[in-house]
């Protein structure tokens, strides 16, 4: 309940308070005025010699009591209703106390909801810049240049399963990486195309996970989960206890992911500050990559991965997909601004489907 709805309730009871207690003083003053004529017709009853007025006199006395009496005990309930009242007035300040803080949490959150906003757009506009001067670029570039350029468009579809390589690295054990592989694993176990996907989760993944997945997997999609920042991620070393891990330049990133005949058509980023990454990695060979506007929160990020992976296995356009995991991240109350998805300048995510029902065209 609002603030001001709990002000008008307050409102409300204190006029009640009042109210009942000047009701109340009425009524004392009415029980007084009446016990005084008792008082009086009881003297008058003593000082009178005839038994006729005495009677007459005690009579009056007694309705007077009576009246008195009656004053009195509505005074009483009054005053336990304007008490009641009262502390009913104090209840809802304490609620409009809360309330109003309640409010102020909520447009505080709102500014920075709108100030990560800002932020986010500012970004995509620099990003869509940066992609206008690529294109212009790419216009102006060699004939060799187009011919490279040509090799990074999306092969034909071939009847095969979706391949997923997972990579998750939390060198120093504060991230949560098994319960998200986890979680997308039995999302995809309960989408309608299940059939048509094949996971190869890596834990603790090193960089020897990364190009040994690369090279016998051969996956459609690589997806690493882990601590990143601008153009760099972290993978594990071969070791057991916990260590700050080994920092990979998204280039040899890249380099790795695209060692490959048939190289990666989607590659998911999912740790903090790795926009720039993802447009590195569709500059160097990703028709499609996903990556984080800022620092994104590691629930938030589980979230994301599993309604991603969930809608994709479900048959939707990658597209569709990533905008189902910013929707799970939304409807859970997180920051769901920060994953964005770029897309090459010759490939519409909207049209990418990368699972189909059975005997129709699997990915490439």
């Amino acid at each position: 309940m609002s603030s001001s709805m709990y002000r008008r309730q307050h409102q409300l009871k204190v006029k009640q308070a009042m109210d009942s207690q000047k009701k109340a003083a009425d009524l004392r003053t009415k029980e007084a005025t009446k016990r005084q004529d008792t008082n009086r017709a009881q003297t008058a009853a003593q000082k009178t010699n005839s038994p006729a007025t005495r009677k007459s006199r005690m009579n009056d006395a007694s309705r007077a009591l009576t009246a008195a009496d009656k004053y009195g005990k509505d005074a009483s309930e009054l005053e336990k209703k304007a008490a009641r009242y009262g502390s009913e007035a104090a209840d809802l300040q304490v609620k409009i106390a809360k309330a109003e803080q309640a409010e102020a949490d909520q447009a505080e959150r709102q500014r920075k909801r709108q100030e990560q906003q800002r932020k986010t757009d500012d970004l995509r506009r620099a990003r869509e810049a940066e992609a206008e001067r690529h294109r212009i670029h790419d216009r102006l570039s060699s004939t060799e240049a187009k011919a490279d350029d040509a090799l990074r468009k999306l092969a034909a579809p071939k009847p095969e399963k979706l391949r997923v390589l997972m990579l998750g690295a939390s060198p120093e054990g504060d991230l949560r990486v098994g319960r998200e592989q986890a979680k997308i694993r039995r999302a995809v176990e309960r989408a309608l195309h299940r059939e048509q996907i094949q996971l190869d989760v890596r834990t603790a993944a090193t960089t020897d996970d990364l190009l040994d997945g690369i090279a016998r997997f051969r996956p459609h999609v690589v997806h690493f989960s882990g601590h990143g920042q601008d153009q760099l991620i972290g993978f594990e070393a071969d070791l057991d206890e916990h260590h700050v891990g080994v920092v990979v330049t998204i280039d040899s990133f890249a380099s790795a992911c695209a060692a490959t005949d048939t190289p990666p058509v989607l590659v998911v980023l999912n740790a903090c500050e790795t926009t720039t990454a993802a447009d590195r990695l569709v500059a160097r060979f990703a028709p499609l990559a996903i990556g984080m506007a800022g620092e994104i929160d590691d629930t938030d990020a589980i979230t994301y991965a599993t309604g991603l992976y969930a809608s994709i296995a479900n048959g939707h356009s990658v597209n569709s997909a990533h905008m189902a995991g910013k929707a799970a991240v939304e409807l859970a109350g997180g920051e769901y601004e920060l994953p964005c998805l770029v897309a090459a300048g010759d490939v519409d995510p909207t049209a990418v489907k990368l699972v189909k029902g059975p005997g129709k065209d699997a990915p490439a």
